[in-house]
């Protein structure tokens, strides 16, 4: 049995990318940003050699590592959230997904609404937060769903849970996912349900994203080879089902670790690919650094105890999928590169360098289980023997 669990801290970037200046990032290093927080503590990273990470150039690097290390650049056009994971995967997007900074064509709108037969408010680029606060009395007033994009290829659908029921508002957006096709292909159609009355209305955790159907990819060597393929948090989501042979629905991160947890106490052979999405979602769109800060060391603190509990042959590798630095005046994501720890018993610590693509850690699974494919990436199997 051999068990690979890939922990995504989803926008835990470690420093600008080569191309950052490309995508407006110079200087974006959420890692170091978090890292100035008074509740910024992760001893177990710290110790897997986060700092001695090449270039990191955030706190003192260690002696003696115990783990295997090093930082991935993206290939892919774009730093979104698909992107990220799906070049994990061995899937490079040549062509950067479309954003809409200015919002939706009218044309496209206006197909929107006579397919869901009624109309819709706001359709411009919005922090989720403020759309729901700015948005919310005249969508309890007219009953019509909020629509609104960010900085990423995404296409979001707010509506109050009081107002437009859950299955409403998923048909709403599967709606929307048949329709943007060609020039509008987004990554994501994601309903954000929310609740509460003003001007104190929340998100619920009932949100689903609707992503684009990827090409085969490392998921779907590995069910196709018979191994398990569990995705926990959104990553079912993400690759709309695609090689996924088990999904598990995730309240927020401690709900995640929770649910780790009593996975690893089961037997399965594969891969278990998790997303924490409140790094991301809850901090770093935010502009949260107390609260980023704090996250990251109560999942220091989780991985700790989950070391103790592996089996000898498990193998855990930390990454991101980008970066989103709560420090700088932007609330999008950041174009950073993403760390890459990697630890099972025994493991030969070693500097894993600069890797060219997060498609590394997709070939690296793919070689640990023996599986050919012609996908991208370059395997570091044989130097963590």
């Amino acid at each position: 049995m051999n068990r690979i669990f890939l922990f995504v801290l989803d926008s835990f970037g470690v420093g600008e990318a080569s191309d950052a200046k490309e995508y407006g990032d110079i200087s974006s290093h959420t890692l170091k940003s978090i890292s100035e927080s008074k509740q910024f503590k992760v001893k177990v990273m710290e110790n897997l050699g986060l700092y001695n990470i090449d270039n990191v150039n955030v706190l003192k690097p260690i002696s003696n590592p115990i783990g295997a290390y090093g930082k991935l650049e993206e290939q892919s056009k774009g730093k979104d959230t698909t992107t990220g994971h799906w070049e994990m995967m061995g899937l490079i997007s040549k062509i950067a997904m479309p954003t809409f900074p200015n919002g939706f064509p009218q044309t496209f709108i206006n197909e929107f609404e006579k397919e869901i037969k009624t109309k819709v408010l706001c359709n411009k680029a919005y922090s989720g937060t403020e759309v729901i606060k700015d948005y919310g009395q005249e969508h309890l007033k007219t009953k019509y769903p909020i629509v609104y994009t960010s900085g990423d290829s995404v296409f979001q659908i707010a509506a109050h849970e009081d107002i437009i029921s859950l299955d409403k508002l998923y048909e709403y957006c599967q709606i929307a996912r048949n329709l943007l096709k060609d020039d509008l292909a987004v990554g994501r159609v994601i309903a954000r349900p929310f609740t509460g009355t003003f001007p104190n209305f929340y998100r619920t955790p009932n949100r689903h994203d609707f992503s684009l159907q990827p090409n085969k990819n490392v998921l779907n060597y590995l069910s196709d080879n018979h191994l398990d393929v569990i995705g926990v948090g959104k990553i079912s989501d993400i690759f709309n089902n695609s090689g996924i042979t088990k999904k598990i629905l995730t309240k927020n991160n401690n709900d995640c670790l929770d649910k780790i947890d009593i996975l690893a106490k089961e037997e399965f052979n594969g891969l278990c690919f998790i997303n924490l999405v409140d790094f991301d979602m809850v901090y770093g769109h935010r502009n949260d650094v107390d609260g980023y800060a704090q996250a990251i060391s109560y999942f220091d603190n989780w991985l700790g105890n989950f070391i103790t509990k592996i089996n000898d042959n498990d193998l855990i590798i930390i990454t991101a999928d980008h970066g989103c630095d709560p420090k700088t005046p932007s609330t999008d994501h950041s174009r950073e590169y993403v760390p890459l720890l990697v630890y099972k018993k025994n493991i030969k610590p070693i500097n894993l360098g600069i890797r060219l693509t997060f498609a590394d850690i997709g070939k690296t699974i793919t070689d640990i289980f023996n599986i050919d494919n012609d996908l991208p990436g370059t395997s570091f199997k044989g130097a963590i023997k």
